[in-house]
Order: structure tokens, then C-alpha cells, then sequence
């Protein structure tokens, strides 16, 4: 306790060097936390606009039909499937669907489309669907009616109240044939599926396709994103082998080697400013060692082990890193939790342009305990290398040339 006394009290013999040395951590460890926590904000959202744009979080089919997306790759609903859903308290919503490719036809024009037969209700909370209807209504479970993309209706030269003829091959090699009425065309940001997709009630696809009874897949809606591993574990373990769980990330893996190469990007960004950083604090401790230079002489001298008083200079310089680090984080928690709730909005214009492709405009921050323990455990290794210097210059020290200097 005697040396923790002495490093305390030393500080503040010279308190302008040991505030400018505190100020210089206490700065990067606030533009650390901010930036790193609007990056991981933006992430996130990035995240929840496109997973709950199609895919949800995390998905259930039968075992091998996200490789070969096929029909006969489709599973039929058991009521012990329903219960485990309904059973487990991290899933906030599951979205019945059945999914298969088909021929859209309108007189002389045909076009390849993507049928996604689904309940309305619960699609429109996870997707959000009856928000991107453009023309016409939202459709409905009794209705024996249809959503089509504006692109594909584009093509095919249709619009609301007119007649989609679908041709496909159903369910062990049916044949698959039907005309809907268009209730509603609906705009999607992406260009692919704004010139495919086709939306039908789930019993009205059931029987076009003739399987009855039966779903591709369930999309999972999570309340927490950060618990989807978990909950893909918990649903793993109770289902058997002829079915697979699969997260968003197996699911988009392109997605996923986007954000880490853009994390790398902030990484190495915060590994230079943490160098300037740990430059000026090596500068000031070498201005401390060398004018020091006496007192080390006159301490060792009188009889102080100088293993003591390397201990006790680096008891000093990891205090002023302390200093830093929680004046920097108390002052971002503030800024942290008001820009999580309260997002950076990017204005009218840009918020247009992110609205095409389905996206907000908006950059929230992240709120996350490891965000503000990364930044501590960095400024702390940083003083351990600083550290090294004064430390080694005092095992070495002459007392009398010390003196002398």
C-alpha cells in the first residue's frame, strides 16, 4: 500500500504533466468508444433492415433443402414442430412459407417468377409487407388473390384487378396451374426480387402447388438479435435430424465477410489513432524519467531498492491511464445512450435513396459492455509498454551520475 501512497502522491507533485498525459487518453478513449460504437450500430441495423426484409433471423426446412430449394425438399407441419416453436421464449414470431419457382404469364408475355406462399399477418410483422404495397390493397387470408412485385407486373404489362396465370410443377411432379386476381403490386428495393417475387396465401400456394399440409420454411423473428446463436442451438437440440436450423450469418455469409472486412477497416483506423496515443504517452514519460533523473538518484542512494521504484513509476503511469479511461468513458456513455435511442438521421434526400432498397436512413449507436472494456484493456496494455522504458532506465540507474545529471 506504501508504493500504491507514493505513485498517488507523485502524480500530483507535477499536476499539469499529469493532466495533459491523462487528457490524451482521455480523448482517444472517447473517439474509440464513439466510433467504434457507431460502427456497431450500423451494423446492427444493416442487419435487422435486411434479415426482416425476407429471411428473418434464422430459418427452419428440412434437412438439405437450403442446398437444393425444391419442393420435394418440403416438410409437413407437425403438431410437435408448432408446440416446440411455441414453447420457446427467445422467438418472438414464426412465419409459415412455402416457396417454388413458376412460369407468370399475361396473354403473349411469360416471365419467371418466385411464389411465396405465406400468412399474411404474420409476414407483415416480420417484413413488414403491406408497407411496400405501391398500388392497390394489402391482400388477405380468405381472398384467393395475389401480391406481385411492380417489376415482374411491368413486364407481364399488368396492374391491380387484372388476371396472373401461373404455371409450375407442384408438389412429386404435379401439375400446377391457376389464374389469380391481382390485389396489390408491392416495390422492393432489390431490383432482383422487385422482377420476380409473387405473393399468395399460404392455403391458396398449398394447393396450387398440391401439397397440402406442407412448408419450406419457417422464418423466425427474435426479439434480441445477439441471442440468435442461442436460440438456433436450443432449436437444434430439440428437433431431430431431418431438420436443419440455419442463422441469418449461414444463411448470408456474403453479408457477413462485408462487415468483418468493414470492422477490419475500423479496427486498423483505431490502431493508429491508439498509436499517436501511446506515442505521446511514452513522450511524456520520457520527459518524466529524464528530469526525474535526481530524485531517482538521491531515493536509490539513501537505501530504496530500485525494483521498488520501478514498480512505483509504473504504478504512476498505469493511475494516469486509469485516469483516462474512465474520465473518457463516463464522458461517451451519455453521448452513447442518447444516439442509441435517438439515431443520426441522415436527412430527407439520402433517407429517399435508403428507402429504395428497403433500408432507414438513420445510424443508431451500440450499447454494449465489451465496446467499453476493449478500449480499457487497450490504454492498459499500452501503459505496460510504456512502462518498460522507465522501468528499465531505473534498474540500470547510476545514483551518482543520476544525481550529478
Amino acid at each position: 500500500m506504501i508504493l500504491f501512497t507514493l505513485a498517488w502522491r507523485n502524480l500530483w507533485r507535477n499536476k499539469r504533466r499529469t493532466l495533459i498525459t491523462a487528457a490524451s487518453v482521455f480523448f482517444a478513449v472517447l473517439l474509440a468508444i464513439l466510433m467504434r460504437s457507431l460502427q456497431e450500430g450500423s451494423y446492427e441495423k444493416m442487419i435487422e433492415n435486411i434479415v426482416s426484409f425476407y429471411t428473418g433471423y434464422a430459418q427452419i426446412h428440412k434437412e438439405g433443402y437450403w442446398d437444393e430449394q425444391s419442393l420435394d425438399n418440403s416438410f409437413e407441419i407437425v403438431p410437435a414442430l408448432e408446440t416446440l416453436m411455441n414453447n420457446e421464449p427467445l422467438l418472438q414470431e414464426s412465419v409459415s412459407r412455402l416457396e417454388s419457382f413458376a412460369l407468370a404469364s399475361s396473354g403473349e408475355v411469360s416471365e419467371g417468377c418466385l411464389v411465396v406462399g405465406t400468412h399474411p399477418e404474420t409476414e407483415n410483422h416480420l417484413t413488414n409487407l403491406s408497407g411496400m404495397v405501391q398500388k392497390g390493397q394489402y391482400f388477405k387470408s380468405g381472398e384467393k388473390s395475389v401480391l406481385v412485385a411492380t417489376g415482374l407486373a411491368e413486364k407481364l404489362n399488368l396492374s391491380v384487378n387484372d388476371t396472373l396465370i401461373l404455371i409450375s410443377q407442384g408438389y412429386q411432379g404435379v401439375t400446377a396451374a391457376g389464374k389469380y386476381p391481382i390485389s396489390g403490386l408491392v416495390k422492393f428495393g432489390n431490383p432482383e426480387l422487385n422482377g420476380r417475387l409473387v405473393y399468395l396465401p399460404l392455403p391458396v400456394a398449398q394447393d396450387f402447388y398440391g401439397a397440402t399440409n406442407r412448408l419450406t420454411s419457417y422464418a423466425l423473428a427474435i426479439d434480441d438479435p445477439h441471442k440468435v446463436p442461442q436460440l438456433v442451438s436450443q432449436l437444434r437440440s430439440g428437433l431431430d435430424e431431418s431438420y436443419e436450423v440455419m442463422s441469418w450469418a449461414e444463411m448470408m455469409p456474403e453479408l457477413v465477410q462485408l462487415i468483418e472486412a468493414d470492422r477490419g477497416g475500423g479496427i486498423l483506423m483505431m490502431g493508429i489513432l491508439y498509436l499517436i496515443i501511446g506515442f505521446g504517452m511514452f513522450g511524456t514519460v520520457l520527459m518524466m524519467t529524464a528530469e526525474r533523473q535526481y530524485e531517482f538518484g538521491v531515493m536509490t542512494a539513501i537505501g530504496m531498492k530500485k525494483s521498488r521504484l520501478a514498480a512505483i513509476i509504473t504504478i504512476e503511469t498505469i493511475f494516469i491511464s486509469m485516469i483516462g479511461v474512465i474520465a473518457g468513458a463516463l464522458a461517451s456513455l451519455p453521448l452513447v445512450i442518447y444516439y442509441h435511442y435517438n439515431p443520426i438521421y441522415l436527412g430527407d434526400k439520402i433517407s429517399e435513396a435508403y428507402a429504395e432498397f428497403g433500408m432507414e436512413a438513420v445510424f443508431p449507436m451500440a450499447i454494449s459492455p465489451t465496446i467499453f472494456l476493449t478500449q480499457a484493456i487497450v490504454v492498459f496494455v499500452f501503459a505496460c509498454l510504456v512502462c518498460i522504458y522507465p522501468a528499465w532506465k531505473i534498474l540500470h540507474l547510476n545514483p551518482i551520475k543520476a544525481m550529478h545529471s
